[in-house]
This record gives C-alpha cells, sequence and structure tokens, in this order.
C-alpha cells in the first residue's frame, strides 16, 4: 500500500467554516480506498492560491522532497495551484518520482498525455485567476469612478453594504470632527491628540485607544473632505459621502503637520508663546514657567529686554480690545447698513453661475492634466500632487455652492460676527487659551515688548471694522492699510469675508447659538 499525503484548501477562512474542506477530504479517502492507498498526513490550508508563498503548501512541498511519503492526493487540480511558480514546485516532485494523484480528475500524472492535460488545466486555472483579478479591479474602480469607497469605513464613518456610500457614524464622527478642530486650534501634537482622543472617548472600530499612528492616518486622510485616495497608486476621486470637515481645513492641517505654521507645544500651551516679539533685537518673546507664574523672556545676549509677566501682556491686550470695542449705537448702524447691502447685493443667481464656470474650469484643467499624464509630460507624482490641489479647490467651491443655496447664511454669519466684535473684551474672557490666542492673531498686530514696555496695535479687520462704523455715523474715516477700500459697499463686503474666513470664533458662536 502506498502512504500519501492529502492536501485541501479553501480561498478564505470565512470558507474553511463550511462544507468544502470535508466534501474536499471525503473524495480523497474515497480515491484513496479504490486505488489502496493510506493517506498517513493532512495539509489543511485557508489561502488563496493565486499567489505563490503559502506556508502549508510549500512545507508539504519540502517533506515530500524528503521522501516522507510516496505521494500526494489532491481534490482537484484548482485546488493545488493557480499560479505558474507553485505548479511548476509539483512538476518537479512528478519528475522525481513522488506519485501525484487529483482524487476527482482521471489523469495519469506520469504519462505524456495526463501531464499535457493537467499543464492545459493549470494554464486554465491561472488564467481565470487573472481574469476575475482584472474584474474585480474593473468593479473597484467604477465604484471609485461613481464616489463609492469600496473598502472598509474609516473611522468616523460607517458601512452600508456593496454600492452605497459611507454614512457619518452617529457617535464617531462628532469625535474625529472634535480632533480636527483641536488640532486646528494650534496646541497640540499628535501625541497630546492621543490624549484628547481619549479624554473624549474616540477609539477604533474595535474599541483600542488611538496609538500615534492611528491619529497621523486620520489626520492625512482626505476622506474626510470628500476625497477618495487610494495609497497604494495615489490615485484620487471625488467622493459623494457626507463630509467631516471642509476642504480648506483639511489643508490647513497638512499646512500645521508639515511645518509651514508654528511648532506645536504638547507639555505647556501659553497663550501668547511666538506671538511678542523684542523690540529692539526682533526674536521672539520665549515663555517659561517659573515659581507658579509665566515669564516671557527675551533670549538675545546684552539686550535690555529680559522678561515680561504674562499678566502684563494679558492687561495690554485688554486694553488695546478695549479701545477697539464696537458701541451698541454703532454695531446697530452696521448692522442696519449691512442688512441693506444683503438686500440689494448682486443677484445670487449670477453668484452661483459665477462659481459654476470656475468648477467648469477646473474640470477642463483636470482633464488636460490628464492629457499631459498620458503623453508624458508629466511623471505620476506630480499628476497626483496637482490633481489632489484642484480636486480640494473643486470641492471646496461646491460646498461653496450649495452654501449659495441658503442666502441667509452669510447674513446670519457676519451678525454673529459683529455681535462678537462688539464685545470683544467679553468674547476674549469667555474662552479657552487656544480661542484666546486666535483673537490676539486676528485682532492684533505688530506686538512687541521694549524693555518693560508692551506695544500692541488693532489688525487691519479691526481698523476696517472702526472705520465702518466712523462712515455710517457721519465721523470722518480713521486710517485704514491702503489694501482696504475705502468705498462703503466694499468694506462691507470685506466684513462679510472675514466673518466666513475666519473660523476663530466658530466655538464662541455655538455657545452663543445654544
Amino acid at each position: 500500500m502506498k502512504t500519501c499525503f492529502g492536501y485541501t484548501r479553501v480561498s478564505t477562512a470565512k470558507q474553511g467554516e463550511g462544507v468544502s474542506l470535508e466534501a474536499q477530504k471525503e473524495a480523497i479517502l474515497g480515491f484513496a480506498s479504490r486505488n489502496n492507498i493510506e493517506i498517513i498526513q493532512w495539509f489543511e490550508e485557508k489561502e488563496t492560491a493565486a499567489k505563490k508563498g503559502r506556508p502549508i503548501f510549500n512545507q508539504m512541498i519540502a517533506d515530500l522532497k524528503r521522501h516522507k511519503a510516496d505521494g500526494l492526493v489532491i481534490h482537484k487540480i484548482d485546488r493545488s495551484a493557480r499560479n505558474f511558480a507553485d505548479w511548476a514546485k509539483i512538476g518537479d516532485l512528478a519528475d522525481a518520482g513522488i506519485g501525484i494523484h487529483f482524487a476527482t480528475e482521471s489523469l495519469d500524472f506520469s504519462s505524456r498525455g495526463g501531464r499535457l492535460t493537467a499543464d492545459i488545466q493549470a494554464v486554465i486555472a491561472a488564467d481565470y485567476i487573472r481574469n476575475l483579478r482584472e474584474e474585480c479591479i474593473k468593479g473597484i474602480y467604477g465604484r471609485l469612478k461613481q464616489g463609492i469607497y469600496p473598502f472598509n469605513a474609516p473611522i468616523g464613518y460607517l458601512n452600508n453594504g456593496g454600492g452605497k456610500p459611507k454614512t457619518p457614524d452617529p457617535v464617531r464622527a462628532p469625535l474625529i470632527q472634535e480632533l480636527f478642530r483641536q488640532y486646528l486650534a494650534g496646541g497640540h501634537s499628535i501625541r497630546s491628540l492621543c490624549e484628547v482622543a481619549k479624554k473624549i472617548g474616540l477609539r477604533t472600530q474595535r474599541g483600542n485607544s488611538l496609538t500615534k499612528t492611528n491619529i497621523e492616518i486620520i489626520l492625512n486622510n482626505p476622506f474626510y473632505c470628500g476625497v477618495i485616495r487610494i495609497n497604494k497608486t495615489g490615485q484620487l476621486f471625488e467622493g459623494i459621502h457626507e463630509t467631516l470637515i471642509s476642504p480648506k481645513e483639511f489643508e490647513r492641517v497638512q499646512d500645521i503637520k508639515s511645518g509651514r505654521y508654528r511648532k506645536k507645544v504638547t507639555k505647556h500651551i501659553h497663550t501668547y508663546r511666538g506671538l511678542f516679539r523684542c523690540r529692539n533685537c526682533n526674536t521672539a518673546m520665549i515663555p517659561e514657567r517659573q515659581k507658579g507664574h509665566v515669564y516671557y523672556r527675551c533670549h538675545t545676549q546684552d539686550c535690555h529686554t529680559k522678561t515680561v509677566r504674562e499678566n502684563v501682556l494679558e492687561d495690554e491686550v485688554l486694553a488695546m480690545l478695549s479701545r477697539n470695542n464696537i458701541s451698541d449705537g454703532d454695531a446697530e448702524k452696521i448692522a442696519e447698513q449691512m442688512n441693506e447691502w444683503f438686500d440689494t447685493r448682486e443677484n445670487v443667481d449670477q453668484i452661483k453661475a459665477s462659481t459654476a464656470l470656475q468648477i467648469a474650469q477646473i474640470n477642463d484643467r483636470m482633464e488636460r492634466l490628464t492629457d499631459a499624464l498620458i503623453d508624458r509630460l508629466i511623471d505620476q507624482e506630480t499628476f497626483n500632487s496637482r490633481k489632489k490641489s484642484l480636486l480640494l479647490e473643486k470641492l471646496e467651491l461646491e460646498r461653496n455652492l450649495g452654501n449659495f443655496d441658503n442666502r441667509m447664511s452669510d447674513r446670519e454669519n457676519a451678525l454673529k460676527f459683529l455681535e462678537l466684535i462688539k464685545n470683544l473684551v467679553g468674547t476674549y474672557k469667555s474662552v479657552n487659551e487656544a480661542e484666546k490666542r486666535q483673537i490676539v492673531e486676528i485682532a492684533s498686530s505688530n506686538r512687541f515688548v521694549d524693555g518693560k514696555r508692551v506695544y500692541l496695535e488693532p489688525s487691519e479687520m479691526l481698523l476696517a471694522t472702526k472705520n465702518l462704523a466712523g462712515v455710517l455715523c457721519g465721523g470722518p474715516q480713521r486710517d485704514t492699510s491702503r489694501t482696504f477700500s475705502q468705498d462703503l459697499g466694499t468694506q462691507i463686503k470685506e466684513f462679510v469675508e472675514y466673518s466666513r474666513s475666519n473660523g476663530i470664533f466658530n466655538a464662541q458662536n455655538a455657545r452663543m447659538e445654544s
């Protein structure tokens, strides 16, 4: 009686839970009993045969080469190999005198004709896998071109089955948004964001705490702003799923990560770090904590500006904000004029048409970019980089186009923004340290320390608002930057742009609404 190994295989572990492995084993045992063969060892594998390198298969081949059995019995040819490298190993065994048997196929592997028939079937099996792979890839790219992500949903989204877009996870999506908000505030590193995620209860799909790698993946994933990126190839597709952040916010995150913004501080988050400079040597005043107080120090040797306490800086900030508060009467006049401007401003249809034209131009540029790649005028890396920029710009325009359907959006934002500007001191006192920094950055300019004296001026935004109030109340126009037009309508439009673009008061706006 000949001794043989029995080999059974399914492509996935899920298939292994069914009857396929048992059915293969029964067929092999039936073949063995009819042909006076004893199965002395079973090799069972749950892995695709399309790729070489199956560990159990390789171990079995090595044992056969050591003549631990007289032969091998396999259910069918396509159970043994679907690639030429592994099929060649089986052929080498046959050439070495090892008996190769297939339980459901009447093939004499030792004869020339039987070997040829087996080789042809092996080629067909390999071709089947190639065709299957091509069809799968074709289906995947079809979904991607439809804007549907065909893979597992990232953290913050839910899977809804094949052919359907991902939808925001009602539990994790708000936490992902909070994570982006915290990073955009400028007070966190990747490491400290892990603690933020732990504090707010954001975990992986399996319920584990987020690691630095998880945080990096989230911050680098353009899926959250509407862009599908295939990491292996770098290809980009416009998604149809609901976004959690805007394209502008995603780009700002990438700028922060790449170091185009100031370095983030993990251990101590000082309110005015990097905002004040020494007037004598123009170096940044570095914050240090000593004996329970924060001091800002000039580290230039022999400079007569040494240190100033943080509370002194805060007093000067509050004094500047107080001097530039807008009175209730002036605010009412500005609001009245803004409402009139909104009622008579450019027709929304014209704005939408202009935006649609810009979107069409971007689509044309992306087509020409694709032509340049096909003609080999640019490489794949350059193509991916430029397409990403154009796609983010297009998504931002489409986002704005959607906002035009609600004409009250800009009006409400501008009026809320005016309400906050009207009481800058109260706004400043009510927000957290990161938001205080943002208010100082936008509301002030030319911030210096000279010896023990602190200097800072109102920003162009504050000057423009004060100027607008002066014009509406019949007073003379204040001095403003030359970049600001003195035309009343233009000034109002610029103020509206400020209210739309300055996300620093978003958290405070939310507090006002609640």
